[in-house]
């Protein structure tokens, strides 16, 4: 039998090799994806300071399960479909070991509650059912929960709200209950339209003693702890650069819910006083943000719910800060380009993909790479995150 860094039946069969490095050591996982990061990064380190990295907990890190609903209405299967169209090749994942062991109970419930409301599984071959997904997300802070059903329509509405009371009574720490609408037969994870069950419409969560909150459609980091660190550091590199440097406008692009604008401004704060504008296209993360913004505090923030290929860079005062965040495609060649025109002091850069990452660096000429530190946020695969700080040259 294979040795695993953590045990999983799963992997062990065959039926899930969604943890691609489970047989490795975990710190040759680590070492393997540093060595990946050195190879993209080489053009751009010269004295650059590597820092050594974050590491995470093995098992149990994850604050969030998406699950994919099949089986019968009778016996629902919570898991992942691993061969296309052919729902009885599911697997029932409610155990896997990434999760809080918690969510195995919140699982067993949830499956009774499917069974009792009539939601049947959405059959992708037969374009059929009900029921695509289970989304569940636990705020570290509270302990709270909060579940979004992915429904083909709102057909089931009425009989998920009769039963929504006892649901709430067996669990008492749903949170947040909400439906969200996804009609298109596609590989599309939710639809535009959400509608709550619950008064309240988010968790609130809190990292560094920064508050945040974690919303349906908004952005929110799974590994929760290796998170923290990632926000702390980068309040800290920027803490120690405006030591001996003046900063007193910071953006924040693709800043989701805002955790590094406001880390970042809630540490700067007490040196002198920052202006802080946060762009993000999600208007339910900007919601959160500006909720943070309030809780904190800080007053001269601006967020706003905008493509950041369309804000104006141009009408704005030069930034002495410029945090980016992008998803997988990186910020791009246009505002790499805008960037380079503008000349901010510094440009932080946190990734989820060191590749197009690097392709940014190779449009940012004027700026020279200080340092750079991995965060393993998603331990047992290849995939991580970085933080890089880039000063002008």
């Amino acid at each position: 039998m294979t040795s695993l860094v953590i045990p999983c039946k799963h992997y062990q069969d065959g039926s899930c090799r969604s943890c691609t490095e489970l047989t490795l050591p975990y710190a040759q996982q680590v070492a393997q994806k540093e060595q990946a990061l050195r190879a993209l990064l080489d053009p751009f380190l010269g004295e650059c300071d590597w820092q050594a990295p974050c590491v995470s907990a093995l098992a149990h890190f994850r604050n969030k399960a998406k699950m994919v609903v099949s089986g019968s209405v009778e016996r629902p299967i919570l898991g992942i479909l691993p061969k296309p169209f052919e729902p009885q090749s599911a697997v029932d994942l409610c155990d896997c070991p990434l999760y809080p062991t918690e969510f195995q109970a919140i699982f067993s419930e949830l499956k009774d509650f499917i069974a009792r409301a009539g939601l049947v599984p959405y059959n992708v071959a037969k374009n059929k059912g009900e029921l695509k997904y289970i989304l569940l997300t636990e705020s570290q802070k509270t302990h709270k929960l909060m579940l979004r059903f992915v429904l083909r329509s709102e057909a089931k509405r009425a009989l998920i709200e009769r039963e929504l009371p006892g649901l709430l009574q067996r669990l008492p720490q749903l949170e947040v209950v909400s439906l969200n609408i996804q009609p298109k037969n596609a590989a599309i994870l939710e639809g535009e339209q959400e509608i709550f069950l619950t008064p309240t419409h988010f968790l609130a969560e809190d990292f560094n003693q920064v508050p945040l909150f974690i919303r349906p459609q908004g952005f929110f980091q799974t590994n929760p702890q290796v998170a923290s660190e990632l926000y702390a550091t980068a309040a800290a590199w920027l803490s120690d650069w405006a030591e001996t440097h003046a900063c007193q406008e910071v953006w924040d692009l693709f800043c989701g819910s805002g955790g590094f604008g406001l880390h970042v401004a809630k540490a700067l704060q007490a040196k002198n006083a920052v202006k802080l504008t946060g762009i993000e296209i999600s208007a339910s993360a900007i919601e959160c943000a500006k909720r943070s913004a309030e809780q904190l505090g800080l007053t001269d923030v601006h967020f706003q719910a905008l493509d950041v290929d369309h804000f104006d860079f141009e009408n704005h005062p030069i930034p002495d800060v410029v945090i980016v965040n992008p998803p997988r495609r990186g910020i791009g060649e246009k505002v790499a380009t805008f960037l380079e025109k503008l000349q901010p002091k510094v440009i932080l850069y946190s990734s989820c993909n060191a590749q197009s990452m690097a392709k940014d660096f190779a449009h940012l000429g004027s700026y020279q790479l200080k340092k750079v530190q991995l965060f393993d946020m998603f331990p047992h695969t290849s995939h991580y995150e970085v933080l890089g700080i880039l000063h002008k040259k």
